[in-house]
């Protein structure tokens, strides 16, 4: 009788396949590490929250192995994109109205899941289509994205914000004030990346870090930017939602 295996294990197996993943790296992902912690360090305006294996007292740091690897633009991932994220790549792609851009590069994706105590929320983002013809209906499936190329991303640098976060995770909270907000960041393991590594150290990491703190501060400016702008709207109630939506009946309206 065959062993049906999660989303997970089949990641790390194809992972696998060209990689040597630690050992270490691989319980993490499917949360067998019971000596897993972090340490908090602040880099320009970004808190990095970098996992830390107490046991053997390693660190989990990353690195980029572009261009021998790009697993991170074939993933079955959403694109939200900001307001700088439209202009950027209106202006890349040569549309003259936001309006033209967003019908034809965009769709709105809506999902939901459970938070704390079974809250249900519901998010709808306004997303950047991975293939020209995609549809919602294309939400969670494996797809390379058209701006991949043989030499690299098509769109680079102007491609979206999230697609620079990548594997960092980044979030705004209140700060020692209240009138303070502070940005924050953390790695997220989903089995798609095989830039992760352990050394006792945080010194090899640092000069990424110092490089993603500008790219996340920033990245979460504009999407706060999007907010107040009405690119993204947020209301908390029983239901949570985050939209990223522009309705059709408004994309008329944006120039």
């Amino acid at each position: 009788m065959s062993t049906v295996r999660s989303p997970m294990q089949e990641a790390l197996d194809e992972l696998s396949q060209k990689w040597d993943i630690p050992t270490e790296i691989s319980e993490i992902h499917f949360g067998k590490r019971d000596d897993l912690t972090e340490k908090i360090v602040k880099v320009g305006e970004v808190f990095f929250h970098m996992p830390f294996l107490a046991g053997p007292q390693l660190y989990v740091l990353w690195k980029c192995l572009w261009p021998d690897c790009h697993n991170c633009c074939e993933q079955p991932i959403r694109l939200p994109m900001t307001e700088n994220d439209i202009e950027l790549m209106r202006n890349k792609l040569g549309y003259k109205t936001k309006s033209d851009f967003i019908k034809n590069e965009t769709t709105v994706i809506t999902f939901q899941d459970k938070a704390i105590n079974d809250v249900l929320i519901t998010h709808s983002m306004l997303s950047m289509k991975r293939k020209k013809d995609e549809t919602s209906k294309d939400d969670g499936k494996k797809i390379s994205c058209r701006f991949l190329t043989s030499s690299g991303c098509g769109i680079h640098p102007d491609k979206p914000g999230v697609c620079w976060m990548f594997p960092f995770l980044p979030w705004r909270e209140s700060g020692d004030q209240w009138w303070k907000t502070e940005s924050h960041a953390k790695f997220v393991f989903t089995g798609a990346c095989p830039g992760f590594y352990l050394d006792k150290s945080l010194d090899p990491i640092m000069p990424t870090l110092q490089d993603y703190s500008k790219k996340i501060y920033d990245y979460l400016i504009s999407c706060h930017s999007s907010q107040r702008n009405s690119y993204i709207s947020t209301s908390k109630t029983i239901q949570y939602r985050f939209l990223c939506d522009l309705p059709s009946t408004n994309i008329k309206s944006l120039k």
